[in-house]
């Protein structure tokens, strides 16, 4: 996602232009957590067991190297931490969530199966 912030910090104004600037980032911000936390609901096709949602050596190895990244760009290592950490436990709640409700459905080709075999006429046509 590409921002198009129309100032930069040193040609702005005054509050206002800040304001604008800084409300513009935070719309980009936002839309990034919103991408990311589709790519959490699709990897939870790929997990196998509550513990794998979790992920806890994966939460742990993340959180080091997004303090690693804030360093980097001179922001409080232990400030972006805790916004992962909590962002992060939400999205694996929300995974969660979303891992246990696909594991109560029902397999489609079992279904299939099933409504066949109970009635003796085949409606694999008129069910999708």
């Amino acid at each position: 996602m590409e921002v198009n912030n129309r100032m930069t910090p040193e040609q702005c104004q005054g509050m206002e232009d800040i304001r604008r600037e800084i409300d513009t980032l935070d719309r980009a911000v936002i839309a990034l957590l919103g991408a990311r936390f589709k790519y959490v609901l699709a990897a939870s096709k790929f997990k196998t067991s509550a513990v794998t949602v979790r992920a806890e050596e994966r939460f742990k190895a993340m959180l080091a190297t997004r303090r690693e990244w804030a360093d980097a760009e001179g922001l409080s290592a232990d400030a972006i931490e805790k916004l992962y950490s909590d962002l992060v436990q939400h999205f694996i709640a929300e995974e969660m969530q979303h891992w246990q409700a696909a594991q109560a459905l029902p397999e489609r080709p079992a279904l299939m199966a099933k409504i066949t075999s109970e009635d003796g006429d085949n409606h694999t046509n008129s069910v999708r």
